[in-house]
């Protein structure tokens, strides 16, 4: 399976510094984003620090064969999913360890939603609200679920989809890196298909355009994933642009 991918990452309109970080790694076959929390720049520090983090761990385990395993291995996981779990969970030790350097630090956190791809396989992990999608056929899937406490709310029937996304709190996050000594990560596994489509993308592309506008404009530019990522980020700007705005878009190919 071949893959195109594409990334953009800005400020937007309302804020004055950007606090995501995004990687990307055809090679290596990783791809993350990372949104930041934390005031004092502190949230761009999170989010690079967990970025470099996870590249640095895959990189690794790319290259050696006899490594620790800080956290032990998972039996239910692949070895890809073990060593993209794995490297997030470091990433959050990292983000806590860079919190203790400096009083401004303390309290910083970030989301993050990575993907490792391998043949037509596809790892994909998160934590927060950074999300990855799945476009297929001319349909968009979510393929992860927001940790906040507004989707905890819609989960439990409390509030319904809609007024979530205007809800005052639906930003107030349940789980991030950074928050606690270690970190649940969510992971699923993807069987990829010839001309599927990942977007991974911060809350400041989801929060600003629907579902039904992110796959019209990506099935426009299908055949170009750099123009798609402008052209997504340009409507989220439009539409507002309240927060920073990072996508990345995989293509996938039948070789």
């Amino acid at each position: 399976m071949s893959v195109a991918s594409g990334s953009r990452s800005h400020v937007g309109r309302k804020k004055k510094s950007n606090e995501d970080s995004c990687y990307g790694n055809d090679n290596l076959g990783l791809y993350v984003v990372a949104d930041g929390a934390g005031g004092h720049a502190a949230g761009e520090v999170a989010s690079r620090t967990a970025v470099e983090a996870i590249a640095k761990f895959i990189k690794l385990t790319s290259t050696e064969d006899e490594i620790s395993w800080p956290y032990g291995l998972d039996e239910s996981l692949t070895l890809n999913a073990n060593r993209l779990k794995t490297s997030i969970r470091y990433a959050n030790w990292k983000v806590l360890e860079k919190s203790r350097e400096r009083p401004a630090y303390r309290g910083m956190a970030s989301t993050v939603v990575a993907v490792l791809v391998q043949g037509n396989t596809a790892e994909i992990a998160h934590v927060g609200d950074s999300r990855v999608y799945l476009i297929r056929e001319g349909n968009i899937r979510c393929l992860s679920s927001d940790h906040t406490w507004v989707q905890a709310q819609v989960v439990s029937g409390v509030i319904g989809g809609e007024q979530a996304r205007t809800h005052p709190l639906r930003n107030v996050l349940t789980r991030a890196l950074g928050a606690k000594q270690d970190v649940e990560v969510d992971m699923r596994n993807l069987r990829l298909r010839d001309q599927d489509l990942l977007l991974l993308c911060s809350d400041g592309l989801n929060s600003m355009l629907r579902d039904e506008e992110i796959l019209e404009i990506v099935m426009q530019d299908r055949l170009d994933v750099n123009q798609a990522v402008t052209h997504l980020v340009d409507a989220a700007n439009r539409a507002g642009g309240e927060d920073n705005i990072t996508v990345i878009l995989l293509a996938f190919y039948q070789d």
